[in-house]
């Protein structure tokens, strides 16, 4: 780690190394005496030996103190801003940062540069106030400042503000042509809830098309849509919006079951059930859907029924909720347990067979041999036996 830690730093501050000797070469040349180059370039050199003995911070001195002597130098002033936001020294950045954008000799881009940078120094210190103003008024200056729109996205974010996400969003999508529908989905979404909270069903509805309209495979406003429908009394609506969610994405289908089955009961479409949960058995490897059918085919055909054919699913998706629902189906027939007790063995053997007996305390590795070094995170002596692991 310690070779590791040691090329870190030497390539981390080799960059500005080498610009701070070229400065000293180029100025010294133009402005300062031969007596002023060497003493600059001796400094340079020791700066350059701290950072190869793992020395940063003096190293760090040192090139402050060749920037002091070149303050003109608008590229070291940045780079030593960033050195010291990177060090946790964030007040530091901001001053230097600060001093940078007053300057009136900087170009466009220059001044572009020093107020990004002065915006990352308020991020990072949680002044998110004065760094919206700074990326705001980047974005004025700049409209091709993808940067800047990434951060105001992630700042309104932060404070909630879905609006103005949405806004610098779509235009970082211009901006960079990066695909941002599924974000800008999510904030459509966010608002939907809001709302619907505030019970608003027009603008709540309005929302969830809108977030259809950025992603049109969005889960979020499936789930979303179906709850709004259901609030305001429209069940085969709702049924609608639930299964687009649970087809675009199986696995969110333990999210809307319970609801979907309530919007089916409402308006006593139970076939239409039982057709959708068979379907989804085909999609979904979860027991969800099966448990779900196992019930609706109680109610329809009986309990012998719903047992032979909850145990036929469960010999291809062994699962413990299910072991537990063949036990009650068992009990509530009231026939010989034999046959469910050789079902339970099949299962349980299953499930054993697929869980780790052995995992790394360190990165949560399973494993079901034991490894004396993990094969995931490649630390020695922290594969141990699980506590529900027993030799027999």
């Amino acid at each position: 780690m310690a070779f590791l830690t040691e090329w870190f730093w030497f390539f981390l501050f080799l960059p500005l190394a080498a610009l701070s000797g070229w400065i000293i070469g180029r100025r010294g040349g133009q402005r300062h005496g031969d007596t002023q180059v060497s003493r600059l370039s001796s400094t340079y050199f020791r700066g350059l030996n701290y950072l190869l003995n793992e020395q940063p911070d003096k190293a760090i001195e040192l090139f402050l103190h060749i920037a002091e002597l070149d303050k003109e130098t608008f590229e070291t002033q940045v780079a030593l801003g960033h050195l010291f936001r990177r060090r946790g020294e964030v007040d530091r950045a901001i001053r230097l940062h600060q001093g940078l954008v007053q300057r009136a000799d900087l170009s466009d881009a220059q001044r572009v540069q020093a107020l990004l940078a002065l915006g990352e120094d308020y991020m990072r210190s949680g002044l998110l106030d004065r760094a919206e103003t700074v990326f705001t008024d980047l974005a004025r200056i700049d409209q091709r400042a993808p940067q800047a729109l990434k951060h105001l996205i992630g700042i309104y974010q932060a404070e909630r503000d879905w609006e103005k996400a949405i806004d610098n969003a779509r235009r970082y999508e211009e901006v960079t042509t990066e695909p941002m529908g599924k974000l800008i989905a999510q904030f459509e979404c966010e608002l939907a809830e809001r709302q619907r909270t505030a019970n608003s069903v027009e603008a709540a509805r309005a929302a969830v098309a809108r977030a259809y309209q950025a992603d049109a495979g969005s889960v979020r406003a499936g789930i979303l849509e179906g709850r709004i429908e259901t609030d305001a009394g429209n069940s085969e609506a709702a049924i609608r919006a639930f299964e687009r969610a649970a087809r675009h994405d199986p696995d969110y289908l333990p999210e809307v079951l319970p609801s979907l089955l309530a919007g089916y009961e409402q308006v006593g479409d139970l076939s239409g059930a039982r057709a959708f949960l068979s379907e989804m058995c085909e999609h979904y490897r979860g027991i969800a859907p099966v448990l779900a059918l196992t019930r609706l085919v109680e109610r329809q055909d009986g309990v012998a029924a719903a047992r032979a054919y909850l145990a036929r699913q469960l010999k291809d998706r062994p699962s413990v909720r299910g072991e537990a629902a063949l036990i009650d189906l068992t009990l509530a027939e009231g026939a010989d347990a034999s046959a469910t007790l050789h079902d339970l063995k099949h299962i349980t053997d299953q499930l054993l067979v697929r869980n780790p007996s052995y995992r790394c305390t360190q990165c949560g590795f399973g494993a079901r041999t034991h490894h004396w070094q993990c094969p995931s995170c490649k630390e020695w002596g922290t594969i141990k036996p699980l506590l529900n692991y027993a030799v027999v």
